[in-house]
């Protein structure tokens, strides 16, 4: 009569003790933000490995999404006369929704599987042990910088997409669509709100969060051999990206419900 509810109650309970350990692990690493020491070294290189190297894959994801969006809101709002919707669409579309979930789905491909795969090797590779046996904390000398710099530069990485997606909207406007270049310009200032752009930018922190703070947990807690690494790779990606559509809902009912 039992073994039904046990094999459902199984990976229920193994689902909400993975969930607790991650949570346990995030306010680990939020409380060690504010603790010496620091590794201003570290945080600089995650800075340019997590933002910088980022830039061109975010920058062309969101400029192919802008044109295509120019496009499909061409296209449906044509049905009803209303085409002169499109550079107030697009410019939304990107600095509410599309700028920071692509941005942060791109980041979470390109940066939680490298720090899931580093990690994942220094503990294969007993280079975590190292750093025990030096009185270093594997904690603060590897999450801490990677989640702050990855917390603090896709921010940054999402205005910069939302930009590039907004141009990417104009360039096909213009010169596919029709459009006259001042009057789209125009459009586009007007209706876009500074709670609009402000949003994805949280968004873009929130997301940042996540992509690092996955990368770490599963590297840190990766198995033993090259099988166990790509595991915790392969696991690192799924996790960010759920939770970055998870919570993109989540703070879009907080700051839009209204």
């Amino acid at each position: 009569m039992t073994r039904p509810l046990a094999a459902v109650g199984r990976p229920v309970l193994r689902g909400l003790a993975g969930i607790g350990r991650m949570v346990l692990y995030a306010l680990a690493v939020i409380s060690h933000v504010f603790r010496p020491p620091y590794y201003p070294r570290e945080f600089l290189h995650a800075v340019m490995t997590i933002g910088w190297y980022s830039l061109p894959v975010v920058g062309l994801t969101a400029l192919f999404t802008g044109g295509a969006l120019a496009l499909q809101i061409y296209s449906g709002g044509a049905r009803f006369s209303a085409e002169s919707v499109v550079p107030s669409i697009v410019a939304i579309g990107m600095a509410r929704e599309l700028g920071p979930v692509l941005g942060g789905l791109m980041v979470a491909a390109r940066v939680a599987s490298s720090i899931a795969a580093e990690i994942g090797t220094m503990k294969v590779t007993e280079q975590i042990d190292a750093l025990v046996t030096l009185s270093t904390n594997p904690l603060k000398y590897l999450a801490v910088p990677r989640v702050l710099a990855a917390t603090l530069t896709v921010p940054v990485l999402v205005a910069v997409g939302d930009s590039i997606g907004i141009m990417g909207g104009w360039l096909v406007g213009v010169n596919r669509l029709g459009f006259n270049s001042h009057v789209y310009l125009k459009n586009t200032v007007d209706f876009l709100e500074f709670s609009d752009v402000a949003s994805g930018v949280a968004k873009g922190a929130v997301f940042g969060f996540i992509v690092a703070l996955m990368g770490c947990y599963y590297g840190m807690n990766s198995d033993r051999g090259a099988q166990g690494v790509g595991k915790a790779t392969k696991l690192a990606v799924v996790a960010a990206s759920v939770l970055i559509l998870a919570s993109n809902y989540m703070l879009t009912e907080f700051f839009f419900s209204a």
